[in-house]
């Protein structure tokens, strides 16, 4: 308890600290408001001891119209300091959110493969919103129900400190209880978010699949699958809000309990006259307003529940850390060289949460590059070949550093890529996959990723130096073209065209082609011949595919098998040595060999 404690409150100091002045107008309102409710009651004591006694008619009229104007005016503070705390809560929680999915993206890559979207974003979102709906009522509700309460405590002490001491004594014992409870449902409430997290990965990944689960029939087990998941969460939850009714019906009993003992001592004291009718009826009203603070506590207190579990499974995610450092040479201008020394590399199995290296006593994994080195000089462009699993696309991950290699070490430009940053390192470097990521967003937004410094005039310039300009002009919108939810209405050469072209905007010193035309009919192929062309001119390149008319405009050769070097040299060089490997695949059709 103490632990989650301090971890709120760290999360507290960490996304407040930029709204003082709404923290502290908060505070105003939150303190007005209460003192309003601690004082009023003192009215209502005036008005029946003054009515009793026989006082003027104007002062009691006086004493019940400020009984109003400060009930009125308690009310309208309540409404102003929830306001403030909506703002405070959902502004600090955006923040929040923002920081954990920026910390998640840092992450390896190998953190990613472990972890669907789906549940990540119930990591980032689904958990952090839970803790919104707390960091929102939380001061409102919780210490400003804390506050009414000893206030409600003081103000009885002050008028009798029999009554005042019992009630104290009850309200502690009324607190301890529920702070008790609240402790034994937070595990269960933790399950409960981690059982959401499963479903929403669940569902994520079936509603990408969309088209396969229909074309292979299985729909009905999709859908049994997804009733499991549903089940499990219901058993959690249910658990979780079973046990989480203690919170509340405990204090319920117990105030009932002391209820019923205020009641009877001040009875007891009215009768042997210690205190006036008034001073009963005040007892009688400050006991049926400490039921509103306590009664407060314990609906908020589910939401503690809920924020305390999603602060752990928060922290957990904070505490995964990626196992790459940054070094901080910069790279050279202009197109970048490439070395691969004696490099060796495995992939392993990502780490849990709250873990940054790979737990001990694992096996070794097979190694799927082994004793592999070559160099690219700066603005040659190299031909990879090699079956699938042979070892290709890795190489660019390990250009792309979103792996390290397990010995040797990857140069570009002469820097070993441990010791530059990630962030330049995949800006020089440009790819363009078969597989083209578009967003449910503009062409414009598309071809910058999101980027609004980039001007339009940049964007048509590149266009124009790919000959793509009338397919632009084409565009009902132009650039404010909203493309579908996966870029759907673009066929697979326009999708090719917006990753040239986002290539292009970066100015990459080192481009990869991955396979980048293997899915294209040959007409569309024909289409971003003249742009493969362009964005190679000036740079190194790095070809990897199939087909033969792509790799054939490459400078050397390389080709891969097994995670091993098979064949390694100039283009013209291993062409016209009939004793080469990739002399026989071109005499055989390198399509069906590297298949």
């Amino acid at each position: 308890m103490k632990s989650a404690l301090y971890q709120y409150q760290a999360l507290l100091n960490t996304y407040l600290q930029r709204q003082r002045s709404r923290v502290a107008l908060l505070a105003v309102l939150l303190l007005s408001g209460i003192a309003l409710q601690v004082a009023n009651p003192q009215l209502l004591r005036y008005f029946i001891d003054s009515a009793q006694s026989g006082g003027a008619e104007g002062q009691l009229i006086l004493a019940a119209l400020l009984f109003m104007g400060m009930a009125i005016l308690g009310q309208v503070l309540t409404v102003a300091a929830t306001y403030v705390s909506e703002n405070v809560g959902w502004t600090a929680t955006n923040q929040l959110r923002a920081d954990l999915a920026l910390h998640v993206l840092k992450l390896d890559l190998a953190f990613h493969k472990a972890r669907t979207p789906g549940e990540l974003i119930e990591r980032i979102d689904g958990d952090v919103t839970a803790l919104a709906n707390f960091f929102s009522q939380f001061v409102i509700q919780v210490f400003g129900s804390m506050l009414l309460l000893v206030g409600i405590l003081a103000a009885m002490m002050l008028e009798n400190w029999q009554i005042g001491l019992m009630m104290s004594m009850f309200a502690l014992v009324v607190v301890g209880a529920v702070v008790w409870a609240q402790r034994i449902a937070i595990p269960y409430w933790k399950l409960a978010r981690q059982t959401s997290a499963e479903l929403f990965g669940f569902i994520e990944e079936r509603l990408s699949g969309t088209e396969d689960i229909r074309s292979s029939g299985a729909v009905a087990y999709t859908l049994g699958r997804l009733a499991g998941y549903s089940h499990t969460r219901l058993r959690a939850e249910r658990r979780a809000s079973l046990i989480g009714s203690a919170t509340w019906s405990t204090p319920i009993v117990l105030f009932a309990i002391g209820t019923a003992a205020g009641y009877v001592l001040a009875k007891a004291l009215f009768d042997s006259g210690q205190i006036s009718l008034g001073t009963a009826y005040l007892v009688f009203f400050y006991t049926q307003l400490m039921y509103q603070p306590i009664h407060q506590l314990t609906r908020q207190i589910e939401d503690l529940q809920r924020a305390t579990a999603g602060i752990a499974r928060i922290q957990e995610l904070y505490a995964t850390h990626s196992s790459f450092v940054d070094g901080r040479t910069p790279l050279p201008p202009g197109a970048l060289s490439v070395a691969f020394e004696r490099v060796q590399f495995a992939y392993e199995d990502a780490p849990t949460l709250g873990e940054s290296q790979p737990l001990p006593g694992t096996d070794t994994p097979d190694l799927v590059l082994d004793d592999v080195s070559f160099t690219i000089a700066p603005g040659r462009t190299l031909g990879v070949l090699g079956r699938t699993g042979s070892g290709k696309t890795t190489l660019t991950r390990l250009l792309f550093r979103l792996y390290d290699v397990s010995a040797g070490a990857v140069h570009l430009g002469g820097v070993d890529l441990r010791d530059t940053t990630r962030s330049e390192l995949r800006q020089r470097i440009g790819m363009v996959t078969q597989e083209v990521q578009l967003f449910h967003a503009s062409v414009r937004d598309n071809l910058t990723f999101f980027d609004a410094t980039i001007p339009d005039a940049a964007i048509e310039r590149v266009l124009g130096d790919l000959g793509l300009l009338p397919w632009l002009r084409n565009l009902p919108e132009g650039l404010n073209t909203l493309l579908a939810p996966g870029g759907g209405g673009l066929s697979a050469g326009e999708a090719q065209i917006l990753a040239f072209t986002r290539v292009f905007l970066r100015e990459p010193g080192l481009v990869i082609l991955d396979e980048a035309s293997s899915r294209l009919d040959p007409a569309s192929e024909a289409m971003i011949e003249h742009a493969v062309d362009r964005l190679l001119q000036g740079r190194t390149g790095i070809i990897i595919a199939h087909r033969l008319a792509t790799v054939l405009r490459a400078d050397d050769i390389l080709i891969l098998e097994h995670g091993h070097i098979r064949e390694y040299g100039p283009r013209a060089q291993l062409m016209n040595d009939p004793n080469s490997r990739f002399a026989e695949l071109l005499r055989v059709g390198m399509d069906e060999v590297l298949a």
